[in-house]
């Protein structure tokens, strides 16, 4: 008889947290605004550790890990991806970042209702990730391996949109970024890394098909002047939405495309030109290849 009462309340605390998940799913589904109350969650946190708090209440821990990833499985396939499917460019980063702001506010609630599972149960198994650590590979596997490569390229798109003088939603680049390197490294994928590595490649083309049609055209004066131009351009840009070590990088990856690459075509210009000094000229080229952030 005891027994049986007890797992009758075991099933109605079940019932109660269904509903703590039926409510938080509804921030996915666009209504963050609907918030728990401090008598909901201390209703839902009472009844998560009643489940699983005594002796013998190991397979109610396990029910409550286990339907802390179904649903955040469940959000993100039925939520998540459709949302995302038919976007690009800039409006589908715009999805990603605010799919990704509702799917954490929603993880985080359910983790603070569960929080005797972090606390207790799962630090006694090897074998158990920490609900955080659900949360966010959960997303990654399912959301990252998929769409990761539109991602990347729409970001990179944004970049050179506003390169090439197009106005973009800034804040909206320096949030995506400042998200790849939040959930920058899984599965040995570091995706911040990866981007980097792309834009500057990106970057490098982009430079040296410039360099080359300035050198045929632009007098080497004006190839100077052009080039002070774009590190300053560069630089505003990156300065905005990029770290400090990709900046380095990026600058780095224009002087030598702009400089570097092209030295010898300039000095050959500027003495066909004959209109100054070489050695004045070289010394300019010096100070341009000086140049630091």
């Amino acid at each position: 008889m005891v027994e049986a009462e007890s797992r009758a309340q075991d099933n109605i605390r079940k019932m109660i947290l269904e509903e703590a998940i039926r409510k938080a799913k509804k921030i996915m589904e666009g209504h963050p605004e609907k918030m728990f109350t401090i008598e909901e969650y201390q209703r839902f946190h009472q009844c998560a550790y009643e489940l699983s708090a005594f002796p013998g209440s190991d397979d109610n821990s396990i029910w409550i890990y286990r339907r802390f990833k179904t649903t955040l499985e469940e959000s993100v396939l039925s939520i998540v991806l459709p949302s995302l499917k038919d976007k690009s460019d800039a409006a589908l980063l715009r999805e990603l970042i605010l799919m990704w702001s509702n799917y954490s506010l929603m993880a985080r609630w359910l983790c603070r209702f569960f929080e005797y599972l972090d606390r207790y149960f799962i630090p006694e198994s090897m074998e158990l990730c920490s609900l955080r650590d659900i949360s966010v590979n959960c997303f990654k596997d399912l959301v990252f391996r998929e769409l990761y490569s539109k991602f990347r390229a729409a970001a990179i798109s944004l970049i050179n949109q506003e390169r090439m003088g197009l106005h973009i939603d800034r804040d909206l680049l320096k949030n995506v970024l400042l998200f790849f390197m939040e959930i920058n490294k899984h599965k040995g994928v570091s995706y911040y890394e990866d981007f980097e590595r792309t834009m500057l490649e990106e970057t490098a083309t982009y430079y040296s098909q410039l360099a080359q049609q300035m050198l045929v055209c632009d007098s080497s004066e004006d190839y100077m002047q052009k080039v002070d131009q774009c590190f300053n351009e560069e630089k505003a840009r990156a300065s905005y939405y990029l770290p400090c070590n990709s900046q380095l990088k990026l600058i780095e990856v224009v002087r030598c495309q702009l400089l570097s690459q092209p030295v010898d075509k300039l000095i050959e210009n500027r003495t066909a030109e004959n209109s100054g000094l070489v050695t004045d000229y070289q010394e300019m080229l010096s100070k341009y290849a000086g140049m630091t952030l």
